[in-house]
């Protein structure tokens, strides 16, 4: 439960991958654009999961009063999966699920995104990438489509709380330099060489195009003709 509301949970600190947040998108089957986000729990947070059950729990008995026609069914679907396990495709999820159950929430509205150090201002969308760590807001209903019950998740805000290694095959400047630098210091420190690495800054070229200098005339002694 969250803000008094039973199917709400504001979740711990998740891991966010495939971020819709920015501009919404179709899924592949078809269907109305959305935002969208897949939260990666760690198994070790087990107050969110507790808090997720419950909440869940709830939707489905809002499912019975108000979307079954008073009938429960016998195992409504959820959007919680296993990421150590597989995908509804039978293929194994990624690296970075491991160790985590995997959920993703989605919103015909776009979520508020927001930073830990300011709540009160948006995120700039370049500080909104797959890979980063946030709290999020989800609120679970029941749905019945095409004979199909079960709970799923709408996403509501994000609550960004730090930096993580993007998701999205790019490898960031400090990993991808963190050897070359190490290796740079250590053949300074063997060659004895001590302190920082000096700021050579801009190197001037050289002028190619100068104009020549001034030809100077060579004085005259006027008496013997000879130079001065």
């Amino acid at each position: 439960m969250y803000q008094g509301n039973a199917s709400k949970v504001m979740t711990g600190e998740v891991r966010l991958s495939y971020c819709n947040l920015i501009k919404p998108r179709a899924p592949q089957q078809g269907g109305k654009e959305k935002y969208s986000v897949t939260i990666l729990i760690p198994k070790s947070d087990t107050n969110t999961m507790a808090d997720i059950q419950q909440s869940i729990a709830a939707a489905v008995e809002n499912g019975v009063a108000k979307t079954w026609n008073g009938q429960r069914p016998p195992q409504p679907k959820t959007p919680i999966w296993d990421g150590d396990g597989k995908r509804q495709s039978g293929e194994p999820f990624g690296p970075e699920c491991r160790g985590c159950w995997v959920l993703t929430a989605s919103s015909e509205q776009a979520p508020g995104i927001v930073h830990v150090s300011n709540p009160t201002s948006p995120l700039s969308p370049t500080d909104i990438y797959s890979g980063m760590y946030a709290r999020v807001s989800v609120n679970f209903f029941p749905y019945s489509n095409s004979g199909n019950r079960g709970v799923g998740a709408g996403l509501g805000n994000v609550f960004k709380t730090r930096e993580g290694e993007p998701l999205d095959g790019r490898a960031s400047a400090e990993s991808e330099y963190k050897d070359i630098a190490d290796e740079y210091k250590a053949a300074r420190a063997f060659d004895g060489l001590s302190g920082p690495i000096p700021d050579y800054g801009y190197v001037q070229q050289p002028q190619w195009n100068m104009p020549p200098p001034a030809y100077q005339v060579p004085a005259i002694n006027p008496i013997t003709g000879q130079p001065l």
